[in-house]
């Protein structure tokens, strides 16, 4: 039964805690496996890592006696220190941006109890001078349906806090536990403190921008392949010089016009970036429409090698990119030589020969 009496609500803690500490970790597993799960639910929200702890025993007597012991006792309400301990299982979502903590929010709202939240990341925007630690508390349980089933009904009674934060507010809530005095220290030191919180909160904004800013670049590149064919048709000319100004090639037009010769393969953001990159060293004035002309007038051709070329060599396979650079060194060969490695640019050379000759 609660009591008034610290020392004896000590003891029965500490006597809970001891006896259900193995279940607590059985539950502390399980609640990360339906985390992982439910996270993966809303639009495909991209997460850095999910993990979990139990508090341990004598920290949730620490934390009960700071923050609700004086209170519980000056208005005489008896107290069990297990029922004030809402984060003895604690898991932390870790996300890339900010408006993800939303989504992942209304998904865990939506598949388990809602006990309480608590809002640090309003807490703090809704302060003018102040910067700190930012994220989002849920305190929750598993809901009837879950509850009832077979596997959860020893530990369906445990509740769990769910911290959700970017990955920015994750590094500042690690730093700001190193920083030992904040409060009562001197202003200009205080401000440095701020400042430094500001910068991670500065930074947390740009993530999302940049995001959104990569978005609308691979949006601006979402131009016909009509567009494409007819910039490719006027930038050609006799003494290869373009008549025209088009876009130079980036990481987004390169995306979208090898997507339109290799439909089934899916090129990664950071290798299209690097090969996009070494393209503009060769040749940095290169336009999307001539790298279209480049892959248009070559394709065929190169798809005829790589069925002579894995054919010869079995255990060998020519990839889109592979094959994306015997299009450029087939389209200019003194540019784009280095593209090839000497033995593939003999075997190539070799093949091109042959196949002349017998043509």
């Amino acid at each position: 039964m609660p009591s008034l009496n610290f020392e004896n609500e000590k003891h029965t803690f500490r006597s809970y805690y001891d006896e259900n500490r193995n279940l607590l970790e059985i539950a502390k597993a399980s609640f990360i496996t339906l985390i992982s799960s439910l996270t993966r639910a809303p639009e495909e929200v991209p997460i850095s890592k999910i993990e979990g702890r139990v508090k341990e025993r004598e920290e949730c007597i620490k934390k009960f006696n700071l923050k609700y012991r004086t209170s519980l006792e000056g208005t005489n309400t008896p107290y069990s220190i297990a029922d004030h301990i809402t984060d003895l299982i604690g898991l932390r979502v870790v996300c890339l941006y900010e408006d993800d903590i939303e989504k992942i929010k209304n998904s865990l709202c939506g598949h388990l109890t809602v006990v309480d939240i608590t809002d640090k990341i309003s807490q703090v925007e809704n302060t003018e001078s102040s910067f700190g630690y930012k994220g989002l508390h849920l305190d929750l349980k598993l809901d009837e349906t879950r509850g009832g089933l077979p596997e959860h009904s020893e530990y369906k009674h445990f509740l769990f806090e769910v911290q959700i934060r970017t990955i920015i507010q994750d590094s500042w809530s690690v730093l700001d536990h190193k920083i030992k005095y904040k409060k009562s220290i001197p202003n200009g030191l205080k401000r440095r403190i701020n400042s430094l919180a500001a910068l991670f909160e500065v930074a947390d904004r740009e993530f999302r921008e940049i995001r959104d800013a990569t978005l609308a670049g691979i949006q601006e590149e979402d131009v016909s392949e009509e567009q494409i064919i007819r910039e490719s048709d006027e930038t050609h000319s006799r003494n290869d010089q373009p008549r025209f100004q088009y876009a130079r090639l980036n990481a987004f037009s390169f995306l979208k016009i090898a997507s339109h010769f290799f439909r089934d393969f899916e090129f990664e953001p950071h290798k299209t970036d690097g090969f996009t990159q070494e393209i503009l060293e060769l040749k940095s004035d290169i336009s999307r429409g001539k790298f279209n002309f480049y892959m248009r007038e070559a394709i065929s051709k190169i798809k005829e090698y790589k069925s002579y070329f894995e054919n010869e060599n079995p255990l060998d396979k020519l990839n889109p990119y592979t094959m994306i650079r015997h299009c450029l060194y087939f389209g200019d060969r003194d540019v784009f030589s280095s593209m090839l490695t000497n033995a593939a640019r003999e075997s190539f050379d070799s093949w091109l020969s042959k196949a002349a000759a017998n043509s």
